[in-house]
């Protein structure tokens, strides 16, 4: 059976040792909490919920601090508050975090001028930079890539359930370079709105400091079940039910790259209980989601599976429909999750690998509307962002030119947008909600 996207790792003994040490450490996460992220998920089929899944394209090992961390979560907890108000219905937070760090690539080397060298395929496998030594994967990233997931996540429980996710804490959410921008100040008219919403509860004698939801949020991290060494590691029997769960996130999905259906990620994916997703690029047909879908959720369970579809604002309108069409008429329960960024990756004048922002938005009113007229549900968007004030991806109200590019670009595999554009994206989609 072929395992797709596989470091070729140099040493066996090497990579023995990291394995055996991955396997003895504790669980990142816990069945019961894959399971509420599943029925959670259900919800979110039925249309009483909607999935905001969004973060870095790549997680570093460089990039990695209390203040980062608080920070990527804010502009999540920003967005979802304005979707949740806008649209009165509860949103489902998912990072791409605490375990996004590898990344399929479309070849095993890398030329820059005469010198070709490995391919950087994420940092629990080599260094980003181009130097042979940076390049030979290395086993040992694993183990590293878990203990920063670890941290990571404790951060993330504490910010979550300690006080930060607090509904009063509103307006500190609101980074200094966003509030002094547009989106910046049209949050601070929701949070206003919010703040009044809540005085007029207290005043008419409801005791919110007893409404845990306004309190504290849950949160739950996915990412791209690459590296299956890794994975393999990390799965544990579940003591309560006998099930095994992939214990390295709550969800975890299978790349457009990888998910052939008779490949090893789909094999190994199908004997865990974790809810999974599938990414679909345009080249999926009708028969490959459905063959899927039987795969990787045989009993039919409502929340088990997402198809994150990642057409292209240019192919969509052709291909989603047949999709939806032969997965409706099977009758499989499915999350359909738009993912506008992957399939709108250009590259600008000066070589700068980026995305429209024009693009990436009109691929989510495209999803919206597809759905509308064949009677399905758009359940979820799937996004990468970052905190920063980067500029990596062009346009927003804002706007990045082609040459704005160049001056503050730091991703490591995918242009991302930045809190401004995140903050842009997330108007627009309640927009699209109220709708």
């Amino acid at each position: 059976m072929t395992a797709a996207q596989q470091p070729e790792w140099p040493d066996e003994r090497e990579l023995k040792s990291a394995l055996e040490e991955l396997a003895a450490l504790p669980p990142l996460v816990f069945a019961g909490e894959a399971r509420s992220l599943q029925s959670a998920l259900a919800s979110v089929a039925e249309g009483k919920a909607f999935l905001l899944q969004a973060g870095d394209c790549a997680e570093s090992f460089a990039d990695f601090s209390a203040d980062a961390i608080r920070d990527k979560l804010k502009i999540i907890l920003q967005m979802a508050v304005v979707l949740t108000y806008a649209a009165g219905m509860p949103v489902l937070k998912v990072g791409r975090i605490a375990g996004q760090f590898a990344k399929p690539r479309s070849k095993n080397e890398e030329t820059i001028g005469d010198v070709s060298l490995p391919s950087f395929r994420g940092h629990s496998v080599n260094d980003d930079t181009f130097d042979l030594d940076a390049r030979r994967p290395d086993p040992a990233r694993m183990v590293r890539a878990y203990h920063q997931s670890a941290a990571t996540l404790n951060l993330i429980r504490a910010f979550t359930k300690g006080g930060f996710a607090d509904i009063n804490k509103l307006h500190t959410w609101n980074q200094e370079f966003v509030a002094e921008s547009k989106q910046g100040r049209r949050y601070e008219q929701v949070a206003r709105d919010i703040d009044r919403a809540l005085s007029f509860m207290a005043a008419c004698g409801i005791d919110l400091g007893e409404e845990s939801e306004l309190h504290q949020v849950d949160f739950y991290t996915s990412h791209e079940a690459l590296l299956l060494g890794y994975e393999e590691a990390l799965t544990r029997k579940d003591s309560l039910t006998g099930d095994y769960y992939d214990c390295s996130a709550h969800l975890l999905w299978i790349g457009e790259r990888t998910r052939q259906i008779d490949g090893a990620h789909v094999e190994f994916l199908s004997g865990v209980k974790n809810p999974l997703a599938v990414k679909l690029g345009p080249s999926s047909t009708p028969g490959d989601a459905v063959a899927l879908a039987e795969r990787l959720n045989p009993e039919n369970e409502p929340g088990r599976l997402s198809f994150i579809t990642r057409m292209g604002a240019d192919a969509i309108e052709d291909k989603l429909p047949p999709l939806l069409q032969r997965v409706a008429e099977s009758g499989h329960n499915v999350v359909w999750v738009c993912d506008p960024m992957h399939g709108n990756t250009i590259s600008s004048d000066k070589g700068f690998k980026t995305r429209r922002f024009a693009d990436i938005l009109n691929e989510i009113k495209a999803f919206f509307a597809i759905h509308n007229d064949t009677g399905t549900i758009p359940a979820g968007v799937h996004l990468e962002l970052t905190h920063e004030s980067v500029t990596e991806c062009l346009g927003g109200a804002e706007e990045v030119l082609d040459g704005h590019l160049e001056q503050h670009y730091q991703a490591l595999c995918d242009p991302r947008l930045n809190a401004r554009q995140s903050l842009d994206l997330a108007f627009d989609l309640a927009e699209m909600l109220q709708s």
